[in-house]
């Protein structure tokens, strides 16, 4: 499957998983460390023809330690303009890797403070050219100020995108407003439906084409500015059934009301909270086989396993991106036959062998740093797969199933550890499955698994 083997590669770049993990950056700081963020508030102008960010943001945040003495986020190319804490202006300050604010006076544990920021600049990752226009991907934290390695800090979200009139947009939620702006501009007022972690934060604006479509009670969007409604419903006809098969797997609906698949140029393939951005050559077309969906399917899993129920810490991403994985596989083993799921997991064995014919290989939750890029998603992605799949065949289809189902339904909207899983599977099955989960999951020192991660 040659179309398979080269659109991974463009799928994880477009993640950009660490080539390392568990150090703290350069300058000792770790973003987000001592407060919780509960609400991101922000107003954007992105100029489509330079690729650049003016924004307006209010992160609401409480201290999660006593004695709290500056607010630490993620480092990016833009420049602050204005940064006031309640009020009051606070100084910046930026290390190797991160963005500072000193405070005045050290925060009490549980204080719940506002800070506003105004920005300028043009993001170094995240920010793509569309044909009319641009999209984000994956690095929220370059176009906006957050923390981006927090994944178990789920906040809520608003974007206020002003953009020149008769443009459309796409971001998290629905767009619940729109009202005109200054200089022949609009304001579109997005909201998400729920608080999310802030890697799956994106938008998107451009002279998009679009094709609805309804499965249960949610509706689906199809938009693109590089092909029009019929292309945009022959390459996601199966979205419908796709959505279906997951929502029966997860036990749980389709959890957006309106879920949007943007198509741009290239071979993006990229999930955000209630959308996914995919590039025309991740997509099956021409003489491609119609079961070379995967990224369809694997950006749409993301909806339930990873968006809904998100991992703690790094240390335990191969639960978004492994079972996303299986799922895929899953998928195809419904739609296409047996030797289709066959053929997948064998894609996912290929990149573990050649892992292993390097000497490397961890267990699932491993807290150390990894190698390289290829390394971490053999273990996360390919092992992550492959374990789901050993779970299943031990287990029995009952069984594996409804801990999954089990899984899903009691974490929907947390976040989970590898524990959460066994917990669950433990439960459907009745049996212990420490020394499986020992085996794949924890290795044979579980204290390896215990240490927060961080981007390097």
């Amino acid at each position: 499957m040659p179309r398979r083997r080269a659109s991974w590669p463009l799928l994880c770049a477009a993640i950009a998983l660490p080539c390392s993990a568990s150090a703290a950056p350069a300058d000792g700081e770790i973003a987000g460390e001592g407060f919780e963020v509960t609400r991101y508030a922000l107003a954007l102008t992105p100029d489509m023809a330079g690729g650049t960010i003016a924004g307006r943001e209010i992160v609401s945040l409480r201290a999660t330690r006593e004695g709290l003495k500056r607010l630490i986020f993620s480092g990016n190319g833009l420049s602050i303009d204005s940064a006031r804490l309640d009020g009051a202006p606070v100084a910046q300050r930026r290390g190797e890797k991160t963005l500072a604010f000193d405070l005045v006076r050290p925060l009490a544990r549980g204080r719940t403070v506002r800070l506003e920021l105004t920005y300028h600049g043009r993001p170094a990752r995240g920010l793509a050219a569309s044909a009319t226009g641009l999209y984000t991907s994956y690095f929220a934290c370059d176009w906006m100020i957050c923390a981006q390695d927090k994944f178990g800090e789920k906040a809520a979200f608003s974007l206020d995108l002003s953009v020149p009139a008769g443009m459309q947009t796409l971001s998290l939620g629905r767009r619940t407003a729109v009202r005109p702006g200054p200089d022949g501009r609009e304001i579109h007022r997005w909201q998400a439906p729920r608080p999310y972690s802030a890697y799956l934060y994106g938008f998107a604006v451009g002279r998009f084409a679009r094709a609805n479509a309804r499965v249960g009670g949610a509706e689906l969007a199809l938009l693109s500015d590089v092909a029009g409604e019929t292309e945009l419903k022959r390459r996601f006809a199966e979205t419908p059934a796709m959505v279906r098969f997951l929502s029966g797997k997860a036990g749980l609906p389709l959890p957006v009301r309106t879920y949007s698949q943007l198509l741009v140029e290239g071979g993006e393939a990229q999930e955000a909270a209630t959308y996914s951005v995919l590039g025309k050559d991740s997509l099956p077309s021409g003489d491609a086989v119609p079961e070379e969906d995967w990224a369809i399917v694997h950006e749409l899993a993301h909806q339930w396993w990873g968006n809904l129920v998100t991992c703690e810490t790094l240390r335990d991403f191969w639960l978004n991106e492994g079972i996303t994985t299986f799922m895929t596989a899953a998928w195809k083993e419904h739609r296409y036959g047996r030797a289709a799921y066959d053929a997948e997991l064998r894609v996912a064995r290929a990149r573990l062998d050649r892992a292993r014919a390097l000497g490397f290989d961890k267990p699932l939750a491993w807290a150390g740093r990894y190698p390289s890029l290829g390394a971490r998603r053999a273990v996360q992605y390919g092992k992550g797969a492959l374990f789901m799949a050993h779970l299943r065949e031990q287990l029995g289809e009952a069984a594996f199933w409804s801990g999954l189902r089990r899984y899903t339904r009691a974490h929907a909207g947390g976040t989970v550890t590898s524990r959460d899983l066994q917990a669950a599977m433990e439960a459907a099955s009745g049996r212990d499955l420490a020394p499986l989960f020992g085996e794949w999951v924890y290795g044979s020192n579980p204290e390896q698994t215990a240490a927060p991660q961080s981007h390097p």
